[in-house]
């Protein structure tokens, strides 16, 4: 219970109390699903109540985005200014991890929130949507965490520190009750081949133009797969 409550306070702003130890989540971070299911279904229940898709949809992602505390989408602000950055790989590194906000991060707020917002109205289950894409969202950081070599000291180095090759095998089960949802099966296992494909593109691209992967990246990849994973709903 330790390390699940390490993992909500880390994942969430929910007030948990004393704070615990990440350590008890570092070396169980194969639990990163839970933390969506919980994201995932308080925005869940709530839009369930919501009748206008676009009002649901609004309100879909704003409950995500404040029930993470924002921490996710700060990555995915500081990976866009990385991802914009011309010249070499230190001066893409310097700019993803200086404390400035530039043209990369506003575009990359911008362009993953407008997909995700347009793919969600569209979704047959709104708040099944949601649901699924937080989880797996979730899943994704996990491979990143477990298969991203750092490329400096920080909070992802000391989570991989503790991971295993095997921590693969209980975050992909923990996606498995998505099947109970009320979806067409084939649409979750899609999704669960689109998460893979999403984290296995941000694996190669972090590599290739940070050398290798950070918390930003981490992060990034939580907002990107949650949009990526709503736009192929929409798609289907």
């Amino acid at each position: 219970m330790r390390s699940v409550l390490a993992l909500l306070q880390f994942c969430t702003s929910l007030p948990l109390g004393r704070p615990v130890a990440f350590e008890h989540f570092a070396r169980r971070s194969y639990l990163y699903p839970l933390a969506g299911y919980v994201i995932g279904g308080i925005a869940a229940g709530i839009v369930y109540w919501i009748g206008s898709a676009a009002v649901g949809a609004a309100v879909a992602l704003a409950l995500v985005l404040l029930l993470s505390g924002c921490n996710h989408f700060d990555g995915l602000l500081d990976f866009g200014d990385g991802l914009m950055a011309h010249g070499s790989r230190e001066r893409r590194v310097a700019a993803m991890t200086d404390r400035a906000t530039g043209a990369g991060a506003v575009a990359a707020g911008i362009v993953v929130t407008l997909v995700a917002f347009a793919a969600l109205q569209d979704a047959a289950c709104l708040p099944a949507a949601i649901l699924t894409a937080e989880v797996l969202a979730k899943v994704a950081m996990s491979y990143l965490t477990t298969l991203g070599v750092p490329f400096r000291e920080g909070i992802h180095s000391y989570f991989h520190g503790f991971v295993r090759p095997w921590f693969l095998i209980p975050t992909t089960l923990l996606a498995l009750p998505l099947f109970l949802l009320p979806m067409p099966a084939v649409s979750v296992a899609l999704a669960l081949v689109a998460t893979a494909g999403i984290a296995a593109v941000m694996l190669l691209l972090a590599r290739r133009l940070f050398g290798g992967v950070n918390g930003d990246v981490v992060g990034a990849t939580n907002e990107i797969t949650r949009a990526g994973i709503l736009l192929l709903f929409a798609l289907l």
